[in-house]
């Protein structure tokens, strides 16, 4: 088989390893006339080196990875010399063996091809006489400056990270920098194999993280087919690693680049006082805001919801969210109640829970147990968390965690003043809800203005405002009402009528009250 020849341009590190098949694409071996007649197969072992030798015994000289050439002067008319020197350089792991065929042997040795072909040894015959010092030169020349590329790449590496962590750059923009010099898909793991972040081709990392459970299997193993690891630690720690997925290049400077990564990331968490733990956040937090956006469709999401720990195959998904809550504070209760999930903050300093139980799990009686306990430690008996309806689809899960979000928002404001569940659902917000929902309404803005004009342009509006708001709250309970704002009866009375005098409307009578009731709902959610 002769080989087609190829163009040799500067050296380029991510090019993959120099293999026998490139060094057969060279032009001075290309006038050689090779013809590979063993070990086609093996044709992409790289070639660490090349070697000319005719000793017998060359297997003995060798460390693995050699492309031996020779004229086989000296095993000439001897079958079991040939047969012997063909193994003894498949147990030194040569990449190769290339034989110039001449004097010693004017046609291809069967006994050496056949030897050469058991062992899975790449086998190549030069039928016309060969320069093998010009091959030697060219290629070792090559590997050199290879070499110089990678370290090169390296510093370059360095320096363009270094420079982001000073002027204070986030976590992804250093992984995306990683990306784009490595040309490969980059994920950054804890101990336990769970993934905090990535970065590449959208399209590579979740081919990735699709196939995610095998990789974390087969973590602990060798590397090869371009994954390549570095370990994340310092002061005696492991906290985790980084991987390179796929990495094109040959492995000792895939291997140069992710220690170079690896300093960088470990600097980066010094330097900015981060624990490793936040970056668990960071990820759950990216993937829950991807979730509650929807910009992401929920299908293309599972492989990062899976790479992340969460259990998804034949679950149960409830979603929360605990307005104010403390995503440290209940991060540690799901450990302690044993329950699998995902916590991140979300807007306006709420945090969203995504609980995956499994199927036969009552997801009710965990929900309330879960907000109950919250109630105990957080000590506030008002303390809510606004739940969706379990969802068994994972296409679901998006509109769920709107659902709970937009629970958490109509309680956000009242919690305090209305007696709640721990679990507040949907059907518990009533007309607060819907008033929310229609917030944004053109029509439903109008209508709040001309309601309260009176009360917004007052003086005193806040005051009057805030007893309305109670007053209203409480069914219209006069007693409740003075309580909470701690005045008399009397004085309540007075500000009840400065209120209806400045509304010009009748709080006794019903439809009134439910208008501005509405009205004063429409106007907090706008505020809020």
């Amino acid at each position: 088989m002769t080989t087609t020849l190829e163009t040799w341009g500067p050296v380029d590190p991510l090019e993959p390893a120099l293999s026998v098949r490139r060094v057969l694409t060279l032009e001075r071996v290309l006038a050689g006339e090779p013809e590979v007649v063993a070990g086609a197969a093996q044709l992409d072992r790289p070639v660490r080196w090349v070697h000319v030798a005719e000793a017998a015994d060359v297997g003995v000289m060798l460390t693995g990875g050699e492309m031996v050439l020779t004229t086989g002067v000296l095993l000439a008319g001897d079958d079991n010399a040939q047969a012997e020197y063909i193994r003894s350089l498949h147990r030194a792991e040569a990449a190769a063996v290339v034989l110039g065929l001449g004097r010693a042997f004017p046609t291809t040795p069967d006994v050496m091809r056949r030897a050469a072909e058991r062992c899975g040894l790449p086998m190549v015959v030069l039928h016309r006489p060969f320069p093998f010092a010009e091959l030697t030169e060219e290629v070792q020349s090559r590997l050199v400056r290879r070499k110089f590329a990678a370290v090169s790449l390296s510093e370059a590496v360095r320096t363009a990270l270094t420079g982001l962590i000073t002027a204070g750059a986030p976590l992804q923009r250093l992984l995306d920098e990683i990306a784009h010099h490595t040309g490969c898909p980059v994920v950054v793991t804890n101990l336990a194999h769970r993934v905090l972040a990535t970065a590449g081709e959208r399209s590579a990392v979740d081919d990735v993280l699709r196939d995610w459970e095998r990789i974390a299997r087969q973590a602990g193993g060798s590397e090869g087919d371009g994954w390549i690891r570095a370990e994340l630690g310092g002061r005696g720690e492991r906290w985790g690693q980084i991987m390179l997925c796929g990495y094109r290049g040959d492995t000792a400077g895939g291997k140069l680049l992710a220690d170079r990564a690896a300093e960088a990331l470990v600097l980066h968490r010094m330097l900015g006082g981060t624990a490793a733990h936040s970056w668990e956040e960071q990820s759950a937090q990216s993937l829950l805001t991807d979730l509650l956006s929807g910009v992401v469709p929920a299908r293309q999401l599972l492989p990062r919801a899976r790479a992340a720990g969460l259990p998804v195959n034949r679950r149960t998904f409830v979603p929360l969210v605990v307005p104010d809550g403390d995503p440290a504070q209940l991060e540690r209760m799901l450990r302690l109640l044993g329950l699998s999930g995902l916590v991140a903050e979300c807007t306006h300093g709420a945090t969203a829970v995504l609980l995956s139980l499994a199927r036969d799990q009552d997801a009710a009686a965990l929900a309330a147990h879960f907000a109950a306990r919250l109630r105990t430690e957080s000590g506030e008996r008002h303390t809510v968390v606004a739940a969706a309806d379990p969802r068994t689809a994972w296409d679901d899960v998006p509109a769920g965690l709107r659902e709970a979000q937009h629970v958490a928002d109509a309680v956000a404001d009242s919690a305090a003043a209305l007696d709640l569940p721990a679990v507040v659902r949907l059907k518990d917000v009533h007309l607060r809800g819907l008033v929310r929902l229609l917030r944004d309404d053109p029509h439903v803005q109008s209508f709040a203005e001309r309601e309260l004009d009176g009360l917004l342009c007052a003086t005193a509006a806040d005051d009057l405002l805030a007893v309305l708001r109670t007053y209203l709250a409480t069914g219209r309970n006069k007693s409740r009402t003075a309580q909470l704002h701690h005045v008399s009866r009397p004085a309540l009375y007075r500000r009840l009528e400065a209120i209806e005098a400045r509304l010009g409307v009748d709080l006794d009578d019903f439809e009134q009250a439910a208008s501005v009731h509405i009205a004063l709902l429409a106007h907090d959610a706008q505020q809020g």
